[in-house]
């Protein structure tokens, strides 16, 4: 299960269009969330084997009531999302944002939280920008383009749309801004982890085989892989933006959830006030299985 069907997920929809799970023996079907819970749920519930989010949802439950679902393989190494701005910023500097309003996800909480820190980082008290999450995506970008806030915080390929139709400017990267940080990864059951380990070895030794893959590859091609899994988006932007996520090396080129990246994303959410509690790396994070597969392939 993936969170939303995005193209900043592109590594799973290329271990599906190359066959790389197939291969390993295994029949993966995916889906979106349907119920409240979300992919958290889908693994208490055991609706879904494996899913795809954020460590912040796993630090969550922890925090909320103690529980532990595991992450093992990373699959985004950074924030997938752009700042656009009305007009062109040469020169912007974090401080412009200072009595503005942005238009940000509303969703998920990891990029607000991440904005917060690169406001505080660069100097700017964050009660001073309106930073609204109020509207799902889709209003959101209808409230842009109706005139409604000075800067949008969003993902692909939205931003490739709007900047080719010149209803926004690229203003920054909040994935550079961010900097590498583990923002998505595969989770499970601590009970999976522990009786499922030939299904996490072949799962994972697929992934691993799609990001070496990844690494390798043009973006054309790449793109071309998961066009049947997103042929609502034009070809032109679906490349544009896979171009885009690669150059920043949004995708993570190995399946290893590293210690200082997870301290990072965690102290983001302590700062931040997402949670309120420091949990073990070693509670929430599982590197066994990637690194067997890393020593065998």
């Amino acid at each position: 299960m993936e969170p939303f069907h995005s193209l900043f997920y592109a590594p799973l929809h290329v271990s599906l269009g190359l066959g790389h799970f197939r291969a390993e023996g295994l029949d993966v079907t995916t889906a979106t969330p349907s119920q409240s819970g979300g992919t958290v749920g889908a693994l208490l519930d055991g609706s879904s084997e494996i899913c795809l989010g954020g460590i912040m949802r796993s630090l969550h439950l922890a925090d909320r009531d103690g529980g532990f679902l595991p992450h093992f393989i990373e699959v985004n190494s950074r924030n997938g999302f752009f700042l656009l701005g009305r007009e062109p910023r040469p020169a912007f500097r974090w401080a412009d944002l200072a009595g503005k309003t942005v238009l940000s996800f509303a969703e998920a909480p990891t990029p607000w939280q991440c904005m917060l820190t690169i406001l505080r980082r660069e100097g700017v008290d964050p009660a001073t920008v309106r930073i609204e999450r109020d509207r799902p995506l889709a209003e959101k970008v209808a409230a842009w383009r109706a005139g409604h806030g000075d800067f949008l915080e969003t993902g692909q390929p939205i931003v490739e749309q709007l900047v080719a139709e010149g209803a926004a400017h690229l203003i920054a990267s909040m994935g550079d801004a961010t900097g590498p940080v583990p923002f998505s990864s595969y989770m499970t059951t601590p009970a999976r982890l522990r009786d499922d380990r030939e299904l996490l070895l072949a799962f994972t030794r697929a992934v691993y085989r799609t990001q070496q893959w990844m690494a390798g590859t043009p973006a054309a091609e790449i793109a071309g892989v998961i066009a049947p899994r997103f042929s609502d988006i034009p070809e032109r932007f679906r490349v544009a933006a896979v171009e885009r996520y690669a150059r920043q090396g949004t995708w993570a080129r190995d399946p290893l959830c590293r210690r200082e990246g997870y301290e990072y994303l965690q102290q983001v959410l302590l700062d931040g006030g997402f949670i309120k509690t420091r949990h073990r790396y070693e509670d929430l994070i599982d590197t066994s299985i990637a690194r067997q597969v890393m020593e065998g392939l």
